[in-house]
């Protein structure tokens, strides 16, 4: 599954050309080895972190920080169904933007899986793209009834700013990160803003073994 979210992310190149760099950063030999196998870009950071966000800023300082890139995106390798044209679409949101660190999200109308806590749910402001929260719970709740009318699933990807990446990852794991095992809380917490772009398709996340067989039906 790794190597196939690398494919669609490595498609970028084509759609945007400049300088673009795919990698997987791992800790893990056999990720490392599977990948190299099949010719594709992988980086090693051993060290223990709390989050990918960091094994990512680790491996931008170690072996990109000479490129002078403007925006590190962490794609993680569970979201089989991303596609090279989200992260274009991503990428010209954030460039337009003043947020700090930019994300996806999809709307829901079927609240079948809103009580899930293994779907991240994202308090959204359509009207200017804002990301005010995120949350396994269901949020936002419906005190009265009949005036949530859908809802933002979080979807697995984050565009950081350099700036952004650096303050983020040379701070502690905040509280509610700690509670909600939710990273983008820490971001929050710090005064970093978060935008999100919309999904444009359908996306879903391998949280679960049951999850794969949904995506197997989606890919035919």
């Amino acid at each position: 599954m790794i190597s196939h979210v690398y494919e669609r992310a490595a498609s970028l190149k084509q759609l945007m050309g400049g300088e673009i760099e795919v990698a997987v950063v791992t800790d893990d030999d056999r990720i490392e080895n599977h990948l190299k196998a099949k010719g594709q870009n992988v980086v090693r950071v051993d060290d223990p972190v709390e989050s990918g966000t960091e094994r990512i800023f680790l491996a931008w300082q170690r072996y990109f920080k000479e490129r002078s890139f403007d925006f590190i995106i962490n794609v993680q390798g569970d979201e089989p169904l991303l596609e090279g044209r989200d992260l274009q679409e991503l990428l010209e949101f954030h460039h337009k933007s003043v947020f700090d660190i930019a994300t996806i999200v999809s709307e829901k109308t079927d609240f079948s899986e809103f009580g899930d806590p293994n779907r991240v749910k994202a308090v959204y402001e359509k009207e200017d793209g804002r990301c005010h929260y995120f949350s396994r719970a269901s949020v936002p709740h419906d005190r009265d009834g009949g005036l949530l009318k859908s809802w933002y699933l979080h979807i697995g990807v984050y565009s950081y700013r350099v700036d952004a990446l650096k303050k983020f990852c040379e701070n502690p794991v905040s509280e509610l990160e700690r509670i909600e095992k939710l990273e983008q809380l820490r971001a929050l917490g710090l005064g970093l803003t978060l935008g999100a772009v919309q999904a444009t398709h359908e996306f879903i996340g391998v949280d679960l073994p049951e999850d794969i067989k949904k995506v197997e039906g989606v890919l035919g």
